[in-house]
């Protein structure tokens, strides 16, 4: 006979306070990339202007608008979360460095303020992550 050893996920073990401290940070940061990522997808004329400074192209603006939108869908499905985190990451480390090699300054602040909200939402949910890498399909069906 096989025994099975059930563990609970990850935010069973969180306090109260910091669970929902986690949601709203979730829900802010997907505000702010529908609102970024609807405007880019848009076109609407200053992030096209700002792209423009930094040697994107339309379809490039296109095409982060369309991430930033999606990002922002996976921060609100909780077994996504950690994982569209990650993405944002890898996302916003581009913005930073792209934001400081083209136009520096001042304009680094919020890339980089976003950088570290996501950072901690992605090193917060890790556990989710690393369980949905190991068995997508155990943690997307609720196994």
């Amino acid at each position: 006979m096989s025994t099975t050893t059930v563990t609970e996920a990850p935010t069973a073990t969180r306090p109260r306070a910091a669970r929902w401290a986690l949601v709203v940070l979730q829900v802010l940061l997907a505000a702010l990339y529908v609102f970024s990522g609807f405007g880019k997808v848009s076109l609407d004329p200053a992030n096209v202007a700002g792209f423009a400074m930094m040697g994107i192209g339309t379809g490039g603006v296109v095409a982060l608008g369309v991430v930033e939108l999606a990002a922002a869908v996976g921060l609100l499905i909780p077994r996504l979360a950690g994982l569209a985190a990650t993405g944002c990451v890898l996302l916003m480390t581009g913005a930073v460095i792209t934001t400081a090699a083209t136009i520096g300054g001042a304009m680094i602040l919020l890339p980089a303020v976003v950088l570290v909200l996501v950072a901690v939402v992605a090193w917060v949910r890790r556990g989710e992550t690393a369980a949905l890498v190991r068995d997508p399909r155990g943690v997307l069906l609720g196994r």
